[in-house]
């Protein structure tokens, strides 16, 4: 069967970025959130009229993430496209009224009496929402009086985010000349990292930290500010540390963070002899910080869009059939994004449209093996949201730790057949280390993240940090996490990654980490009981939104996320790829 490489839109809002639908859908959103703010005034509150709020809570919820899923579409699709990038700032607008609204609600639902509380949410039409409503009412009892926590949101637009987005400004005015006189972006340039050839990834390296090293202090300002703005808003909620936001938000306890890294430590060295073996095949004593991802051998295997599709239905079908056919109705309702052509945005992504009850992907497929991993990976998340499109809104936002469960899952699926079906050598070794590349990721690099914002945080309640404590800490921090196995380290990573400067999700790291092990340790599971885990793999995903992972695990699982064993095993599944690897390099 041969399947459109263009998604399909219209059937969400016609027209466009020029949707009368979609105009007249925003139009009724401001009414709801003004609805919603004057029934927050009255002096009382009964089953009826909180009923009705959480009625409007969730209503506005759906299609503001609608709506916006629906403009993320386009501006990807066509980076040109001006208009969409006026309604992209319509729904900035919004989120921000809506926000400000959540908050007084919230408030209000802390008020409300215990025994009464427990009535209200006993009522059948409450009950779904249970957890969530509790959730939010018990973090509005550790937050500032409403009025404090509207205001600082207010000023965090020009103040805290405003200096997010500084970021963007500086990188934007980046550029490296090459030795031909040509001169390459910070995205273009970070390409070359990954040249194959040492000699000019050494010299790209170079170049990158001196490039960067030249905007730190720019870099040092606008971090020390964020972090700064951060620690005063928890002093002022009384929050004793910088870690309570982050593990509030991926509804996770220090306990169970712990247990993960000290697993990972132990899954480290389950690296080391790959380390060593690629060090011996580059002719070093030890890699460099350039060595990590350097490519060993290529992959020239290529299909052809309807040929990954039907090689992606057939490997979700060996563990769900419900699975396959989610995909494969994916592909015939062209729900995917993938032809190759100018105007579109770089990377990929799977949006949710919680009203239509659909997904979109976006990606560039070009045939290469590594876009067959990332479309199943988007596929991967589709399904999680898929398994959840009957639930109520607010039970459909589950976290960022958890967010990557269903993708990572499905993903391995699809890598592990491709590994065992590569006709060469050459193909299983460049798949192979794929592998292992993204356990090195998640075991070191991302860990080398965490324990520089730690150690960065609590420096930074003392006094702001100059550019060369930065580099050391980042130093310090990068040869713990990688068991100072690296001859050269990258200084002023924490001036080049994005991820530290974004002001949505503070420690925008260790769930990448959660997300991987935790999926790991389910496809563990799944390969153990087959067919019969299928059920229990859905039930799972419908629980992301409204449990914490300690309970989803427990429940699900039978396991205690708490103590390291379950993460011990997820893991020593890297031991697999590395002993391959060691085969197949075998001089």
């Amino acid at each position: 069967m041969s399947y459109s490489q263009q998604w399909e839109l219209e059937s969400i809002y016609a027209g466009g970025s020029d949707s009368t639908q979609l105009s007249e859908e925003l139009a009724n959103v401001e009414l709801q959130i003004q609805k919603l703010a004057q029934s927050l005034q009255a002096d009382s509150i009964t089953y009826e009229s909180l009923h009705e709020q959480v009625s409007l809570v969730q209503a506005v919820l759906a299609t503001l993430r609608e709506a916006e899923s629906f403009v993320s579409c386009l501006m990807a699709q066509n980076m040109f496209d001006k208009r969409a990038v006026q309604l992209n700032d319509r729904l900035k607008q919004l989120s921000a009224a809506y926000t400000s609204v959540l908050t007084q609600f919230d408030h209000t639902i802390s008020q409300i009496a215990d025994q009464q509380w427990e009535r209200f949410l006993s009522q059948p039409e409450l009950e779904p929402v249970a957890y969530n409503l509790n959730e939010r009412r018990e973090l509005a009892k550790h937050k500032m009086a409403p009025e404090l926590e509207a205001l600082a949101a207010d000023l965090a637009i020009d103040g805290y985010h405003g200096w997010g987005d500084f970021y963007n400004t500086v990188v934007s005015r980046m550029s490296f000349k090459l030795e031909d006189g040509s001169e390459l972006s910070a995205g273009q340039m970070a390409n070359r990292l990954d040249e194959s050839d040492r000699s000019k990834r050494e010299a790209a390296f170079q170049q990158w930290e001196q490039g960067w090293s030249e905007q730190a202090d720019l870099c040092a300002d606008t971090l020390n500010h964020l972090s700064g703005f951060r620690l005063k808003w928890y002093k002022n909620r009384s929050w004793h540390s910088y870690l309570d936001e982050p593990l509030q938000m991926n509804r996770m306890s220090k306990q169970t963070l712990d247990a993960m890294w000290q697993a990972v430590e132990k899954g480290k060295q389950l690296l080391i002899p790959y380390f060593e073996r690629k060090a011996k095949l580059l002719g070093v004593n030890k890699l460099a910080w350039h060595d990590v991802e350097a490519p060993l051998a290529a992959s020239s295997t290529t299909m052809s869009f309807d040929e990954a599709a039907a090689f992606i239905i057939e490997q979700f079908g060996s563990f769900s059939k419900e699975l396959a056919d989610f995909a494969r109705m994916a592909f015939e309702n062209s729900w995917i994004e993938a032809e190759d052509r100018p105007g579109k945005r770089p990377g990929g992504f799977c949006t949710s449209l919680p009203k239509s009850k659909q997904t979109r992907i976006f990606m560039t497929f070009s045939g290469s093996a590594s876009n067959v991993s990332t479309l199943a990976h988007e596929l991967g998340h589709a399904y999680h949201q898929h398994v959840m499109k009957d639930m109520p809104p607010l039970t459909q936002e589950y976290a960022m730790n958890v967010a990557e469960t269903a993708s990572t899952f499905a993903e391995m699926i699809v890598s592990d057949q491709a590994l065992l079906r590569a006709p060469s050598k050459e193909e299983k070794l460049a798949l192979v280390d794929d592998k292992i590349q993204r356990a090195i990721a998640f075991y070191m690099n991302i860990h080398a993240r965490f324990i520089f914002e730690c150690s960065f945080y609590e420096r930074r309640a003392e006094a702001p940090l100059t550019t060369e404590s930065l580099n050391e800490l980042m130093v310090r921090a990068q040869k713990q996490a990688f068991l100072d196995l690296l001859s050269d380290y990258h200084p002023h990573f924490w001036a080049a990654k994005l991820h530290f400067y974004l002001t949505d999700v503070p420690f925008y790291n260790f769930p990448y980490t959660f997300g991987y092990l935790f999926s790991a340790g389910i496809y563990k599971r799944a390969l153990a009981e087959g067919e019969s885990f299928r059920a229990a793999y859905d039930a799972l995903l419908q629980d992301t939104g409204r449990l914490m992972v300690e309970e989803l695990a427990h429940k699900h699982l039978g396991v205690d996320l708490t103590k390291p064993h379950f993460w011990e095993e997820a893991a020593s599944l890297v031991a697999e790829d590395v002993k391959l690897f060691l085969e197949l390099t075998e001089q």
